[in-house]
């Protein structure tokens, strides 16, 4: 057995990954909103997509680390993304899949 020091890492101490799906109310389609999230997460390093829906929301799925899923939500919330958010409602789950790099859907 190995002693383990302070400072040392060790992956089975991080904190496991969540999925967080963000949906994006306002005037948030047409505006660069979704390339504008990616350029986001990706300086982020999280996984996910961005997509417009019919309603004219857009569903931002982001998984990674909790604290910064929860970095990206407070970003879409701040008020200094394109166009207008009025409001962004969140749910947290558990990681799906094998997923790599984030898209615009």
């Amino acid at each position: 057995m190995v002693n383990a020091r302070p400072g040392d890492s060790d992956v089975s101490d991080s904190p496991p990954d969540i999925r967080m799906t963000m949906w994006v109310h306002g005037h948030v389609q047409g505006v660069g909103f979704r390339w504008w999230t990616r350029a986001r997460a990706l300086e982020l390093h999280l996984v996910g997509s961005a997509r417009n829906l019919s309603d004219g929301r857009v569903e931002v799925v982001a998984q990674g680390p909790e604290v910064v899923c929860r970095g990206l939500l407070a970003l879409l919330r701040n008020g200094d993304t394109p166009g207008r958010v009025d409001v962004v409602v969140e749910l947290v789950g558990v990681p799906k899949g094998p997923i790599t790099g984030f898209v615009e859907r």
